[in-house]
């Protein structure tokens, strides 16, 4: 079409000009010609990619991937409720313990009903002013953290909820760390204004003080308790009235005249805090320029991005207030998917960072961050980093090599599917049919770029479990198989000792969970033994090994002599097992180097203690000698392990226990009782803090000694009494209980 019109205007120019007939003008209207194709395709190719682009970038801004987190009962699953009432996606609203017996959409699951707490996250999307959110509503127990850790790795932003009772609690705290960690920009979200004892300015202190946020009012709350009403927004300066049986319809107001006073403080706070870390603000503040509601805006937005300001939004989701202003907030604070930065490691290049663009033009690039098994098999979810997905395409993972399909490609609504033909990048969906594990990075072939991992907590406590008749062991593997997949902190282990099967996982209710499900969607009976604690060893100081490991019998015999030490890691380590190989010479060859690690690292499996895991160790190999013909791969393994066994007693190996951090909140007249009893438990008390009428004791206690502690402090306190735990670290046991571990240990070895 370009060739043909320049053609066109090329005619016209010789029938205007005659002397243009010329062999030499001739030529030279050819090169006009041909100048003129290439300047205008290449300007409409620009043109078409400015297009393209623009497009792109009007479509991912109006993107929002957020989670929301919080401790236990503060909300979330109530807040994602009303979301999904407001933007249309859900026609009625249920509640999580309501009388109907439906419980909230994104607790699909039975047991999530039945016990009225969020278990798995769960997946959504809604539309709001044209803008789409892909939310994530996260359960808030701490046996539940790998949810919220797997979540948080693939948000852009995240709605931090607070109660307004509780303030700031345990959980809390875990779930802003992991925020930290993942560098998730935040909003917070002051809930349960409707409550007795509401406090939402000591709640904005304690987010100051214990979570060292940057942080300010958005809101200020008209009323509270039973007379809240509504709220006043602070940027733009009009109160805000929820009316409607479910409080769909938002009335805009003028700010009351008896809070004047007060909103105007609020207001001069909220600009003070963001220009503090906002600079095109701060110069207009300190110049005592008027402040537009849409500078203020601007303002807190870089600041929220940049992870420097959190603004608190106020409200009620069980009343139906101040869903649809923090919905709002979502939009105008929180990043798109272009505005959040995000590294892949590249392969090829000896795993050097690579900044992706985040946008659909470059290669596919996504993370598989959450297994689940569906009715039509393994329904896999992705976070989309860069490029297009789409159905028949052919993609690989690149952790196994594997080159894949894409049968299926669907958008979740909880539980429920929406198949769709392409996915780009900003975006999350599930696939079916994709064999692969958590974590594992996929592409279209062109890279080879890995995501990097997420933090999977160890397990801190054991349980044995079998199944109660020998039929259904085909289907108890099967559950076990699947939930290990599912949950990178669950984990199977077969005891060599006893031959039972061991599972590990983040505490009591955790194991209970997966029993409990094994029973229903497996329709298997399972007896569990007693739990146990995840114990470690380990070596307090160096010791020498010389060992030579000598077998003739007939024909080829075993020849391998090894000679080093042992010693303890230096604290804070990054691994737990370190080999070095500080051989001069040839005195073993170095083909038979990796089997004495392999040999040190079995050894190390099962300490000589209580047969438990030894840690934080490093063995060095100095000497040794090999036989020409004797010496083979199976000796010096061999001779590794009995060397390990041998200068283990030497290096004043101790036990190590898992502490955890314990958080009591118990009336205060019950304080006294409830410190007895953790210091007759072995623990330590850290911090004793005054809420009201309630004593909050943080302390570090040892796992072993909380066996059956919810029961015990429901006795102590006339049932007032709550606590969360959460895994500290692995700390040394006193010496009467080693010797009473190390006792039992043997006794149940000479028994068997």
């Amino acid at each position: 079409m370009i060739r043909s019109s320049v053609a066109r205007l090329l005619y016209a120019l010789r029938r205007e000009n005659p002397l243009s007939a010329s062999p030499a003008s001739s030529s030279a209207l050819l090169a006009l010609q041909s100048s003129w194709c290439r300047t205008l395709s290449t300007g409409n190719l620009a043109r078409a990619k400015d297009e393209k682009e623009a497009w792109w970038k009007n479509s991912m801004e109006k993107v929002r991937n957020i989670g929301i987190s919080a401790h236990i009962d503060s909300g979330k699953t109530t807040l994602t409720e009303r979301i999904l009432y407001y933007t249309g996606r859900i026609h009625e609203i249920h509640e999580v313990r309501g009388r109907d017996g439906v419980g909230a959409k994104m607790d699909s699951m039975d047991l999530e009903r039945e016990k009225g707490i969020t278990i798995q996250s769960a997946a959504t999307y809604c539309t709001w002013n044209d803008y789409q959110v892909n939310i994530i509503d996260t359960p808030g127990h701490v046996d539940f953290t790998i949810e919220v850790e797997r979540a948080l790795r693939v948000l852009d932003g995240a709605i931090l909820v607070l109660c307004s009772v509780g303030g700031v609690q345990s959980q809390s705290i875990t779930v802003d760390r992991q925020m930290r960690r993942y560098e998730v920009p935040r909003v917070a979200f002051i809930n349960k204004l409707d409550r007795m004892g509401a406090d939402p300015w000591k709640v904005l202190n304690q987010a100051r003080s214990k979570l060292r946020h940057h942080s300010a009012a958005v809101q200020v709350p008209i009323g509270l308790e039973e007379e809240f009403q509504g709220l006043v927004d602070l940027v733009h300066m009009k109160s805000l009235y929820f009316h409607g049986s479910n409080g769909e319809k938002v009335v805009n107001a003028d700010v009351p005249a008896n809070m004047e006073e007060l909103v105007a403080a609020k207001r001069r706070e909220l600009i003070e805090v963001v220009s503090e870390v906002d600079d095109q603000l701060a110069e207009a503040f300190l110049n005592d320029e008027p402040i537009s509601p849409s500078d203020l805006e601007m303002a807190i937005r870089r600041a929220t991005i940049a992870r420097k300001f959190v603004p608190v939004f106020m409200g009620s989701a069980f009343k139906n207030k101040g869903v649809q202003p923090l919905l709002d907030g979502v939009l105008d604070y929180l990043p798109c998917p272009v505005e959040v930065s995000n590294y892949a490691l590249d392969q090829n290049k000896s795993e050097e960072k690579v900044l992706l663009s985040g946008t659909p033009d470059g290669p596919l690039v996504g993370l598989a961050f959450k297994l689940e098994e569906g009715r039509f098999g393994q329904l896999t979810y992705l976070r989309i980093y860069e490029g297009v997905i789409r159905k028949g395409d052919f993609i690989i993972n690149v952790n196994t090599g594997k080159k894949i399909k894409v049968p299926r490609l669907v958008r979740m609504h909880s539980n429920e599917m929406e198949d769709i033909q392409e996915a780009h990048a900003g975006q999350i969906v599930a696939v079916f049919g994709v064999d692969c594990a958590s974590g594992d990075t996929f592409t279209d072939g062109s890279v080879r770029y890995t995501m990097t991992s997420m933090n999977v907590p160890e397990p801190v406590m054991s349980l044995a479990v079998s199944p109660v008749s020998k039929d259904s062991g085909g289907q108890f593997s099967k559950a076990l198989n699947r939930f290990q997949r599912e949950d990178p902190t669950f984990r199977v282990g077969l005891d060599v000792e006893s031959g039972q099967t061991i599972i590990s996982g983040m505490g009591e209710l955790h194991l209970d969970i997966y029993v409990e499900r094994i029973r229903r969607e497996y329709k298997v009976d399972a007896v569990v033994g007693k739990p146990r604690v995840n114990f470690r060893e380990t070596v307090t100081q160096r010791a020498e090994f010389d060992y030579l490991h000598k077998k003739q019998s007939g024909g080829q015999g075993q020849y391998g002599r090894v000679c080093g030490y042992i010693e303890p890691l230096p604290v804070g380590s990054a691994t737990k097992f370190e080999f070095d190989n500080m051989l001069i010479g040839q005195a073993i060859p170095s083909n038979f180097i990796p089997a004495i690690e392999k040999g040190f690292k079995e050894a190390s499996n099962s300490g000589s203690l209580i047969g438990h895991p030894v840690e934080n160790i490093r063995v060095v190999l100095t000497d040794g000698a090999s036989h020409a013909v004797d010496s083979s791969e199976l000796a010096f393994k061999l001779a590794s392990i009995y060397a390990f066994r041998q200068c283990y007693a030497a290096a004043k190996p101790v036990i190590l226990e898992p502490t955890m951090l314990v958080e009591v909140k118990v009336p205060t007249e019950f304080q006294g009782t409830v410190t007895g009893d953790i210091n007759k438990r072995k623990g330590v008390i850290v911090g004793n803090d005054q809420d009201g009428d309630d004593s909050v004791i943080t302390a570090h206690v040892p796992l072993n000694n909380m066996f059956g502690y919810s029961t015990t402090l429901r006795s102590m306190t006339q049932g007032k009494g709550e606590f969360t735990m959460e895994y500290r670290e692995h700390l040394p046991v006193p010496q009467d209980v080693q010797m009473q571990l190390v006792n039992a240990y043997k006794v149940s070895k000479s028994v068997e």
